[in-house]
């Protein structure tokens, strides 16, 4: 399932936190700047893509399902 693809990338990441009790990852301080690069690089590597720098806004890692709606928008397919 898409979604626990995009976990595993967190929790490989930052494996002290439980990224699926969180309902938004910035503001619980489970990702910082640093880590949303990390995660970026991570899924344009998985999925093939490439990420427009455009849409590199915090809001587009708050959750699980907010980081797969920006993979799928840059061409993923999850």
């Amino acid at each position: 399932m898409a979604m626990d693809e995009i976990y595993e990338i967190l929790e490989e990441l930052r494996p002290e936190f439980d990224f699926r009790k969180s309902e938004n990852f910035v503001e619980d301080g489970f990702l910082d700047s640093f880590d949303i690069v990390s995660i970026i690089s991570m899924v344009e590597e998985k999925y093939g893509i490439n990420i427009d720098g455009l849409d590199i806004l915090p809001e587009n890692f708050e959750t699980a399902a907010a980081i797969a709606a920006l993979i799928k928008k840059s061409g993923g397919n999850i």
